[in-house]
C-alpha cells in the first residue's frame, strides 16, 4: 500500500532527521535580515531579492538532501507536486504542514497558506513605514522553493501575497508553474 505524503513526511521528520533548536534557527535568520536591511540602507525591494538568491542557492542544495531522505519518485502532476512541497518538504525542513489551495483552472498557480511560521516567531518588522509594505521577511522560503524545484525540471515563481507580520489575516505564498524544463545532455556528453 503506498504512503500518503503526510506519512512521508511525518516517517522522515520522526526518524531520519537531525533536530536543530527552533529558536536558534528563527533568531539567526532574524540576524540575517537585519544586516541585509542595514546593508541595504533598508531598501526592502533589494532585501528581497537577496533573499531569494539566498534561498534559490540553499534550494539548488537542499533537494539532493530532500530526495536521499524520502526516496520520492518523480511527481506525475504539479498538484502531486504542491502536495509533496506541502506534506513532505516544509515538513521535513520547518516541521510545519502549509495547506495548499487556491488552485487555478489550468492547475498551474496554487497557494501554500501558512498557519504557522517558525521564522517569523519573534519578530516584528521595522516601524518605518516602509517595511510593512516592502519587506517579504520570510523571502528565503520562495527562493528555496525555485531552486529546489529546478533542480527536478519544474521551473516556478514564487512569491508572497500576504502574511501576517505586514497585518494580513494569513500568510500565503503563491506558487506558478512556468514550465517543465526538458533534460538535456550537458555540452560534450554524447
Amino acid at each position: 500500500m503506498a504512503r500518503t505524503p503526510r506519512q512521508v513526511g511525518e516517517e522522515v521528520w520522526k526518524t531520519r532527521i537531525e533536530k536543530v533548536n527552533a529558536e536558534l534557527v528563527t533568531l539567526t535568520y532574524g540576524s540575517v535580515v537585519a544586516q541585509l536591511c542595514k546593508d541595504f540602507g533598508n531598501d526592502y525591494i533589494q532585501v528581497n531579492e537577496q533573499l531569494d538568491k539566498m534561498g534559490y542557492n540553499i534550494g539548488i542544495r537542499l533537494i539532493e538532501d530532500f530526495l536521499a531522505r524520502t526516496n520520492t519518485s518523480r511527481c506525475r502532476t504539479f498538484k502531486d507536486t504542491a502536495e509533496i512541497i506541502s506534506k513532505v518538504g516544509f515538513k521535513i525542513f520547518l516541521n510545519i504542514t502549509p495547506t495548499v489551495g487556491n488552485w487555478t483552472q489550468d492547475n498551474k498557480q496554487f497557494s501554500l497558506i501558512f498557519d504557522e511560521n517558525p521564522l517569523a516567531d519573534f519578530v516584528e518588522l521595522p516601524d518605518d513605514g516602509k517595511a510593512v509594505n516592502e519587506l517579504w521577511y520570510s523571502n528565503v522560503l520562495c527562493g528555496v522553493l525555485r531552486g529546489a524545484l529546478e533542480m527536478v525540471q519544474t521551473q516556478v515563481e514564487a512569491q508572497f501575497v500576504s502574511d501576517v507580520l505586514r497585518g494580513h489575516e494569513t500568510t500565503e505564498m503563491r506558487v506558478t508553474l512556468i514550465r517543465i524544463l526538458e533534460d538535456e545532455m550537458p555540452v560534450g556528453d554524447d
